[in-house]
């Protein structure tokens, strides 16, 4: 076994039909069905696909769920679904503007002053810049963040870029940054006065009964969490916590897919949050956290929601890309 020194960056099919409420409808083709299995041999332990697509959605899994006791990929187990957690966040954020309790031109400077002087432009970064990640507010992840033991604090983990540099002048060029989205969580709570997972489980979890979403790892049974295992590291390492507002999420691809549907569709947000959501962010995103890969898109060609959840990390992104795009092309050949 080798030893952990960072992280991150022919199995029987089983299909589920009722199990913890999720219903499989309509299983997905037999060429799909072929392709995930196939999927597995590249190295990843275990592959859940939802699909929903013209009213129809379909659940499939392959490899495992817990590769030391042998148990199968369960399509409706919870997953740590990473920075998909941010399109939760963006729609929380847009809900919460259109009530008038948040601005998108109010800075970083006014939302949590003692960050002047320890982020490079705090008086010019607005709340909209950071929803857009055109801040410049420098990516914690790219700066010896260790995986193996995260912080268990979000102060911990701000200070890992607190003092250095902005990466460019705001709102001049877009830079991913999960910094932003950890300070834009602090933003939520100062405004609400209480979490915002709570309130993200108040205005949109449960209005879409979306009961197999949670905003922390401690909030559930590990025993419902897929294993995660990460490439040459031979340990089950689901129990690493991560509570970084837009990482710390955990789902079933069941309701990742139906929330993504109802952001889409205006069931989620009225016409008035919907342009300020499609100001602030997109409608799709992926997901990288040790043991952990995710992928969730629309296809508006073919009026597909695509969840793909993969229980390994380690392997080149590329390998992950390339399965979901052969299931793509399968569906569109299909519609």
């Amino acid at each position: 076994m080798k030893r952990l020194s960072f992280l991150f960056p022919f199995i029987p099919i089983c299909i589920v039909l009722f199990i913890r409420g999720c219903v499989l409808l309509e299983p997905l083709p037999a060429n799909i069905e072929l392709e995930i299995k196939d999927a597995v041999n590249l190295g990843f332990d275990g592959i859940i696909v939802y699909v929903n697509q013209n009213g129809k959605t379909s659940h499939y899994g392959a490899g495992w769920k817990n590769r030391e006791n042998k148990v199968l990929t369960d399509t409706c187990s919870l997953f740590k679904i990473a920075s998909i957690s941010k399109l939760y966040i963006a729609a929380a954020a847009a809900k919460i503007i259109y009530e008038g309790s948040l601005s998108l031109d109010k800075t970083l400077a006014e939302y949590i002053p003692d960050l002047v002087g320890r982020v490079e432009n705090a008086e010019t970064i607005t709340l909209k810049m950071m929803l857009q990640h055109r801040s410049g507010i420098p990516n914690f992840t790219d700066h010896n963040y260790p995986w193996g033991e995260p912080p268990m604090s979000k102060r911990k983990t701000l200070e890992l870029v607190l003092d250095m540099p902005a990466n460019f002048k705001p709102n001049k060029r877009y830079k991913y940054s999960n910094t932003n989205y950890l300070l834009i969580g602090e933003i939520l709570d100062k405004t609400l006065g209480y979490s915002h997972h709570q309130y993200i489980k108040n205005e949109i979890l449960t209005p879409l009964e979306l009961y197999d979403t949670y905003s922390l790892l401690s909030e559930i049974n590990l025993d419902d969490l897929t294993s995660g295992y990460h490439a040459g590291y031979d340990l089950d390492i689901k129990q690493n916590d991560y509570i970084i507002p837009g990482g710390s999420m955990i789902a079933s691809a069941k309701d990742v897919g139906a929330f993504l549907r109802a952001l889409i569709n205006g069931s989620l947000l009225n016409d008035e949050e919907q342009e300020i959501y499609s100001s602030i962010y997109k409608y799709e995103h992926t997901g990288l956290l040790p043991g952990y890969q995710s992928i969730a898109r629309y296809h508006e060609d073919i009026d597909a929601v695509v969840i793909l959840f993969i229980n390994t990390s380690g392997n080149s992104w590329s390998k992950t890309e390339s399965v979901y795009k052969k299931i793509i092309k399968i569906l569109e050949r299909k519609n």
